[in-house]
């Protein structure tokens, strides 16, 4: 009981320490303007290249997870059943992380297409 409260304790000093010096990043800001950076190489180079590396995400993030669902299933039929259940994990997570990198990339191309 005693590590606990003495866990408790510190854990709460983080908090408040932490806390503070958040408030005073918020409290310590300034505006700062960019004119003309729109029109820079800089900029333009660095949204052709975002919206490029999108569009090239949209399309092997699709082909790259088929190709490991198809992997995980010719595992999965040379599995037992304790390994099935692995593979079974393995291709939902294959699933999941196409979906999550396809959603990404085109709230990226979406976030783009408004500054041009």
């Amino acid at each position: 009981m005693k590590k606990m409260n003495k866990w408790l304790q510190r854990c709460t000093a983080a908090g408040k320490s932490i806390s503070a010096a958040f408030a005073v990043f918020l409290l310590n800001t300034q505006t700062a303007y960019a004119s003309g950076i729109s029109e820079s190489k800089l900029a333009k180079g660095t949204e052709k290249l975002i919206g490029d590396a999108t569009t090239w995400l949209m399309v092997l993030a699709p082909v790259v997870a088929g190709l490991l669902i198809i992997y995980f299933c010719i595992r999965r039929s040379a599995a037992d059943e304790m390994d099935q259940k692995k593979w079974n994990n393995r291709i939902v997570v294959a699933i999941v992380s196409c979906i999550g990198a396809v959603i990404g990339s085109a709230t990226l191309n979406i976030i783009i297409g408004y500054y041009q």
